[in-house]
């Protein structure tokens, strides 16, 4: 039978880089981890770690690859008996290539990752946990999220995808009233295993292609600052790498209800009674 110690931080793409160094920083803080990734072995090793420094708390490894959509539901089904605090979506990869030349292959399983699996979890997460005190969904985004890069112009497409997503999700969260915050961290370059996958090399030297970058315990500590704020977004500069907390950035157009009359308008529709309106909608 499965021990459960109250509450439970689960972390996706923990094997390696941010994920891996953000496990360590929340076990740090007494938090029980359910740490998810496709590498068992890293997992194990991440436990290791983590039990050796703080063995009050209780790590579940969860091995799956989530770029396949029946192993999120699976992950998450398999989770019900555990209390969820907190959901950190931080698995995902990039790629570096021109719109013409990439990999679709490649590109197909980043979208069913970086867009699909983050989605489908963090629908399931907010349906049961938005009116528990105390949640928080942080998703992983980039500062590609927020400027479109060249040579990673589908990655950037799919983080900006993130952003706006949970962006989106705060207002909705705030605006219906609900307990949960929703956050996203928005990384600029950090030393991980990312490089290489991105650019399909073996090695990748941060030094020679950035000068300047972040190693994966520091974004761990601007994720956990993110953490502890009010605010919705942690986003690092991409020109002066400095860390700062924000409000959605995004524009988010007002919504109003009006009373309206069923009947058939000007152009030969018919409206149903009532009726929506919303600034700058998009057509």
């Amino acid at each position: 039978m499965v021990q459960k110690k109250g509450k439970y931080t689960v972390i996706t793409g923990a094997s390696s880089g941010i994920g891996y160094e953000t496990a360590k920083a929340f076990a740090g803080r007494g938090k029980n981890l359910i740490i998810a990734a496709r590498r068992k072995d890293n997992l194990e090793m991440l436990k290791k770690e983590i039990l050796e420094e703080r063995p009050d708390v209780d790590v579940v490894i969860r091995s799956t690859d989530l770029s396949v959509s029946e192993n999120v539901y699976q992950l998450y089904e398999g989770l019900r008996d555990y209390e969820i605090e907190t959901w950190v979506n931080n698995a995902g990869f990039g790629n570096y290539d021109s719109v013409a030349d990439q990999d679709l292959d490649k590109i197909s399983m980043m979208l069913n990752l970086n867009i699909e699996a983050l989605t489908i979890l963090s629908s399931l997460y907010v349906r049961d946990y938005k009116d528990v005190e105390g949640t928080q969904l942080i998703n992983i985004s980039s500062a590609g999220g927020y400027t479109i890069v060249p040579t990673a112009v589908t990655y950037c497409a799919a983080k900006f995808y993130v952003s706006t997503f949970t962006e989106g999700l705060a207002w909705e969260l705030k605006e219906t009233g609900a307990k949960m915050k929703a956050k996203v961290l928005a990384p600029a370059a950090t030393k991980t295993e990312f490089g290489m996958v991105a650019n399909n090399v073996r090695e990748y030297d941060y030094d020679k292609s950035f000068g300047t970058y972040h190693t994966g315990k520091q974004m761990a500590g601007f994720l956990l600052e993110l953490y502890d704020s009010e605010n919705v977004v942690g986003m690092v500069d991409r020109e002066t790498f400095s860390f700062r907390l924000a409000e959605p950035l995004f524009p988010y157009a007002a919504v109003c209800f009006f009373p309206r009359q069923a009947g058939r308008t000007d152009n030969g529709n018919y409206l149903e009674s009532g009726g929506i309106s919303r600034g700058n909608m998009l057509t």
